[in-house]
């Protein structure tokens, strides 16, 4: 099956570098809408439109699937889209039930776009699960943009994480959710700012368990690497600078991907 992974830039690279080695029958498409990046300080309206355009590009390339590798698309976006098409359609949510799953009554951080700690679905997540007095909540912004221009350790970025993080006294929390998936590129850095016990928690897994579930797919070890089409903003990524300058971030994700 061809499988698409869409996001407003290469934050979803994240949650296809996990299906590249767990997905070893598929074929991937990634979009990322690079021309309109970020999505999370965009107003919902303006967030749907995007959405749609790409999702009518996807389906044009005659994908299976589509996943929706980014909270805020998946926040404002994901119900019309169900609403629309037929096929398989998985979006992203914040790990807040992993968070309460694995330290019961500790609490957590979440921390993602503006866009997604606003709306209203986080919120239902919440009391869904019944988090709401264990669930403290963090716009990171910035992230996607330091994230977007390949600055992942500067003085700048440990600058800008540090100050997030002074409202909060660490020894009471258990684990930071990282709600936005351009977050996972900046592990190492959070790393020397929080105390050892603190953990990072994703939806990646969660989200790629459910599409094996509701796509029927099958999940084992990846011996070579799955073929990837990428495309920014309907564009076919083609130039060999471009196609470098990806394969550096899904090593960075290499390097990132065993950190707790």
């Amino acid at each position: 099956m061809k499988v698409a992974f869409f996001d407003s830039g290469i934050g979803g690279l994240s949650v296809l570098h996990h299906a590249m080695k767990i997905l070893p029958e598929e074929e991937f498409i990634f979009f990322a809408d690079e021309d309109n990046v970020p999505y999370g300080t965009k107003s919902r309206a303006e967030v749907l439109s995007l959405v749609e355009a790409a999702f009518e590009f996807l389906v044009a390339q005659e994908v299976g699937a589509i996943v929706v590798a980014c909270n805020t698309a998946t926040s404002a976006a994901v119900r019309a889209m169900r609403a629309k098409y037929s096929l398989p359609i998985v979006g992203m949510e914040p790990a807040i039930k992993v968070a309460l799953d694995l330290f019961p009554g500790r609490k957590f951080l979440v921390t993602a776009t503006e866009i997604t700690i606003r709306g209203e679905k986080i919120q239902a997540l919440i009391d869904r699960v019944h988090a709401r007095e264990f669930a403290e909540l963090r716009a990171l912004p910035e992230l996607v943009e330091f994230a977007e221009r390949m600055e992942f350790e500067s003085a700048a970025v440990e600058k800008y994480l540090r100050a997030e993080f002074a409202a909060y006294d660490f020894a009471e929390f258990s684990s930071v959710v990282l709600g936005c998936t351009h977050f996972n590129y900046f592990k190492d850095t959070m790393r020397k700012i929080l105390p050892p016990h603190v953990k990072f928690l994703d939806g990646n897994a969660g989200t790629l368990n459910y599409l094996i579930k509701l796509a029927g797919l099958k999940s084992a070890p990846v011996k070579k690497i799955p073929p990837v089409e990428y495309f920014y903003s309907g564009r076919r990524v083609t130039d060999a600078a471009e196609l470098a300058r990806l394969e550096k971030y899904l090593r960075r994700l290499d390097a990132m991907y065993e950190l707790e």
